[in-house]
């Protein structure tokens, strides 16, 4: 994985532990389980210190998927992306470097990246 996709993949995680932390039922729920739920400062400060480590462009397409899906960044297994279940073509089965475009499934539009 390119180290820009990972950056996008490690926002989206924040993104969604964030949200996990905000939401009530999720909070009640793994209280109820026994877990102590928190950390919503250092969350939201590791988000911001990881933007600023991501490319302007990157971070327009990722804000541009995400408002459309949940998971912007997802991974493709036996050239099928794993956000819409689409097979990919032949022609996209290489490796991406840092200098090409963020890899993005033709189908769906999210960012791509192989297991």
């Amino acid at each position: 994985m390119s180290d820009r996709v990972q950056k996008l993949a490690q926002l989206q995680d924040l993104e969604l532990m964030i949200r996990e932390v905000q939401d009530p039922a999720s909070k009640e729920q793994e209280e109820a389980l026994g877990f102590s739920v928190g950390g919503l400062e250092q969350l939201e400060k590791a988000r911001e210190k990881l933007i600023k480590q991501i490319p302007g462009q990157d971070l327009r397409v990722y804000w541009r998927i995400r408002r459309r899906y949940e998971r912007a960044v997802v991974p493709i297994l036996n050239r099928i992306c794993l956000g819409c279940f689409q097979e990919l073509p032949t022609s996209r089965t290489r490796a991406f470097t840092d200098s090409d475009p963020l890899p993005t499934c033709e189908s769906c539009g999210r960012v791509l990246y192989w297991l």
